[in-house]
């Protein structure tokens, strides 16, 4: 295997003097026998270059901080040349100048794959994506955001700097900061494996961060309403507006049985009459299967109740759905406030429908 050559100098221009006589410094990077030069932007006499050592002579403080500064720019094209390394990118003089530069082919950040990842699975919402799952990937970008700023003070990083120990630390901060269980990090934790296959497959990763990290699912017991506990929430006065839009979003699926996304995604066209009740007739953004589901007087109130709500009337939709992420929040302070020692969260309205309403 032939080894590589490389190697960095500074020189003098005499067929570039200055006006005012001085002569300007250039590096000039040699790779496998290949040349390129460029300006450090640095200026001297020709009698004060020492051309053996390629430095400034003398020990004055001007002296020291050009030679200083010829060493910095010396480490930095290094440091180039170690990165393209570790990507196993072919390695040229030109590159090396433009890399230092910076001219050119740029390290990709996680922030920015994660980005135009979600970009693309929107376009396909409805066709390759469910609705659900592209908010569950703009949700772990937003969390591996606040994570980087938290414990990095940066607003992105390259992809160079994500290892295994920042995924294990990223799985701590959503259970820990975030507050997530085990079950909800791990999905999170999937979809940014995602991204990181993506740039694997692309070669701006050189390692796997997730190559040692398995994943797996607790079993839970899906929590559910009885009867009682569906009457203390049904009779239970909110005074926020917002708390109080979620915990009517909540029944509402109790008396449906929809899943929050397709709740979200409800319109009027959905709804008919047949035999002089109102039926909900979607398809569900899951498993793309129709599915009819009769309206009952508590549901058909809460439609009424919003029918001219600002959010209903701007998107036209049925209710006004927030977020997965916000209505488990608000969820658990509902349940708190009606004593229920539950984890309420979306899909256990589903499980009321299955177990406590039919």
């Amino acid at each position: 295997m032939q080894r590589n050559t490389y190697n960095v100098i500074f020189l003098i221009k005499r067929t570039r003097a200055l006006r005012n006589g001085k002569l300007p410094i250039y590096a000039r990077i040699t790779t496998n026998g290949e040349r390129s030069e460029f300006s450090v932007q640095q200026e001297i006499e020709e009698k004060d270059w020492d051309n053996k050592n390629y430095r400034v002579i003398g020990n004055s403080r001007a002296v020291r901080e050009i030679n200083d500064y010829l060493e910095l720019v010396k480490t930095k094209i290094n440091e180039q040349r170690v990165k393209l390394e570790e990507r196993n990118i072919p390695i040229t003089a030109s590159i090396l100048r433009d890399r230092y530069m910076g001219i050119g082919d740029k390290e990709r950040t996680i922030l920015e794959i994660f980005d135009e990842h979600n970009e693309k699975c929107k376009v396909l919402i409805n066709v390759d994506y469910a609705p659900g799952t592209i908010e569950r990937y703009c949700t772990a970008r937003n969390h591996i955001a606040e994570f980087i700023k938290t414990n990095f003070k940066k607003n992105d990083l390259p992809l160079s700097e994500i290892n295994q120990m920042f995924v294990t630390d990223f799985e701590s901060f959503l259970k820990i900061t975030k507050k997530n269980c085990h079950n909800t990090a791990t999905k999170y934790l999937k979809n940014f494996k995602t991204i990181i296959l993506i740039a694997l497959a692309n070669n701006w990763m050189n390692s796997n961060p997730f190559s040692n990290i398995r994943f797996h699912l607790d079993e839970v017991d899906m929590a559910f309403l009885t009867k009682e506990e569906l009457e203390i929430l049904m009779n239970k006065k909110i005074k926020l507006p917002r708390t109080q839009i979620v915990k009517d979003i909540y029944i509402f699926c109790c008396f449906t049985g929809l899943a929050f996304i397709d709740v979200k995604c409800l319109k009027y066209t959905d709804l008919e009459e047949k035999d002089g009740k109102t039926w909900v007739k979607v398809k569900r953004q899951k498993t793309k299967n129709w599915c009819s589901v009769p309206l009952l007087d508590p549901a058909m109130e809460i439609i009424e109740k919003y029918k001219t709500h600002p959010i209903c009337e701007e998107k036209g939709v049925v209710l006004p759905v927030f977020s997965n992420q916000k209505m488990n929040s608000y969820l658990k302070e509902i349940a708190a406030a009606c004593e229920i020692n539950k984890n309420l969260t979306t899909h256990s309205a589903r499980h009321t429908f299955a177990t406590t309403v039919t």
